[in-house]
C-alpha cells in the first residue's frame, strides 16, 4: 500500500486504503484520479478531505479514465460527486452537503463556459473536435489547451468564410 501520510486507524483515509487495496493514496499538491497509475493524489490538510476522497474514489469505481467533449467532463464530475454522495458517504458515516458539490461543479462550469466563449466576439461556441470550438455568431474558431486545472489558452484561427 503506497500512502504517503500515515493515517490514524480510525480515519477514512485508512478506512480507504483498507476497502480499496488495488488503490493507491498519494498526498499531492490538488486532488485527482490517475486511471493509469491506479492512484488517488489528495491534499492532507483540505478542510474538505472526506468529502474529496469519496469523490476520487467514486471516479475509479465509475472507471472513469478520459473523455473526448468538454461537457462530458462536467457529466463524469457530476456522476462522481453523486456516486459520492448516495453510495460512499452513507458507508463512512459521512454526509456530503449540496453546497460542497454545486461549488466545485460550478468551477468546471466556469471553465467550460471560458473555454467556449468566442476570444473574437464573447459569443457562446460550441466544441466542433476534441480541442476546438467553432462561434455561432462569428464563424471564428478557436482551439483551447489540455487544462483543466491551470491556466485556460485560447488560441484563434482565421474565420469561415460565409
Amino acid at each position: 500500500m503506497d500512502v504517503t501520510t500515515m493515517p490514524t486507524t480510525d480515519s477514512l483515509l485508512h478506512k480507504l486504503t483498507l476497502q480499496y487495496p488495488h488503490l493507491t493514496f498519494h498526498e499531492g499538491d490538488d486532488f485527482h484520479w490517475s486511471p493509469t497509475e491506479k492512484s488517488i493524489y489528495f491534499i492532507a490538510d483540505d478542510p474538505l478531505l472526506n468529502e474529496r476522497l469519496l469523490h476520487e474514489v467514486s471516479h475509479a469505481q465509475l472507471k472513469h479514465a478520459s473523455y473526448t467533449r468538454d461537457i462530458e467532463l462536467i457529466a463524469m464530475e457530476r456522476d462522481a460527486w453523486g456516486y459520492a454522495r448516495i453510495t460512499l458517504a452513507p458507508a463512512y458515516d459521512i454526509t456530503i452537503d449540496s453546497s460542497v458539490i454545486e461549488d466545485d461543479l460550478d468551477t468546471y462550469r466556469h471553465w467550460l463556459h471560458a473555454r467556449s466563449t468566442c476570444p473574437e466576439c464573447s459569443a457562446t461556441g460550441i466544441q466542433t473536435k476534441s480541442l476546438e470550438y467553432t462561434c455561432v455568431a462569428c464563424r471564428g474558431t478557436w482551439r483551447v489547451n489540455t487544462a483543466t486545472g491551470c491556466a485556460l489558452r485560447r488560441y484563434t484561427h482565421k474565420k469561415r468564410a460565409e
